[in-house]
């Protein structure tokens, strides 16, 4: 069975169709991406399937399981987890407090025993701090657990907001350009990482990127998007020699 399963869905906005009838499908333990030229489509497809929009027709199944039109939230709890093209750290925590913000879904603690600050709501905030603090030093963060999120580059911010995306324990993990903001050392660390957490982890990865060295090297399979359509799906191998593709986006970037 496949951990995620997109059938048929489309997405318009007015007369603009976004996505047109995409059907895909992600195998356990996969990494995957998307490319395709600026409006593809490939982020309104990630929140087609993240809930934050509904589509106007198809379905999406996590783990055999439908979640179209469910809420963002509920979907999380289902195992599905993302991140977004721009941070959304909050600038006023420092990054252990970001980290334990992605812990909500963990938390026994209700409103009431938060104000009360009662032992068991004081126990349970040392968990998670522990919690966060483990998935910081699985990205090689922990030394900037108590630093204030603004003081970190816009890079250092991607790879916080991937820890903390993986903090849950989902089983799929949607990235928007995580490499976006990274230099090309950092870009070898991140596909170093990828590759972790899927090996470490047993976490399957969709991501979105235009850093092509990077799409290419470290996923089993590509799709490819051009004006809401998939054009191609395949191995990175096949995907260099598919003429389509070329035309569409590739060779657009080799010539530019």
């Amino acid at each position: 069975m496949s951990v995620l399963s997109i059938e048929s869905v489309s997405a318009k906005f007015g007369g603009v169709v976004a996505v047109d009838g995409v059907s895909l499908a992600v195998e356990a333990g996969e990494i995957l991406g998307v490319i395709g030229p600026n409006g593809a489509g490939k982020t309104t497809l990630l929140n087609l399937v993240s809930g934050l929009l509904k589509p106007n027709a198809g379905t999406v199944r996590l783990a055999g399981e439908v979640i179209t039109g469910r809420a963002p939230d509920a979907v999380a709890r289902m195992g599905l987890a993302r991140t977004f093209q721009t941070s959304r750290l909050f600038p006023g925590l420092s990054i252990i407090e970001n980290m334990m913000v992605g812990l909500h879904l963990r938390s026994r603690a209700g409103l009431f025993g938060c104000g009360l600050a009662t032992a068991s709501t004081r126990a349970e905030e040392r968990r998670l701090r522990e919690h966060a603090m483990e998935s910081l030093e699985f990205v090689g963060f922990a030394d900037f657990a108590d630093r204030p999120a603004d003081a970190l580059s816009f890079g250092q911010q991607r790879i916080v907001e991937i820890a903390r995306a993986l903090i849950a324990e989902p089983k799929i993990v949607l990235l928007d350009e995580p490499a976006v903001g990274l230099s090309v050392s950092r870009v070898a660390e991140l596909e170093v990482l990828l590759r972790r957490i899927r090996s470490e982890k047993q976490v399957t990865l969709v991501m979105i990127e235009h850093v092509i060295r990077l799409v290419m090297g470290v996923c089993d399979r590509i799709v490819v998007m051009e004006a809401g359509r998939k054009i191609a799906d395949g191995p990175p191998s096949a995907i260099r020699q598919n003429q389509a593709v070329i035309d569409a986006y590739l060779g657009r970037r080799r010539h530019a």
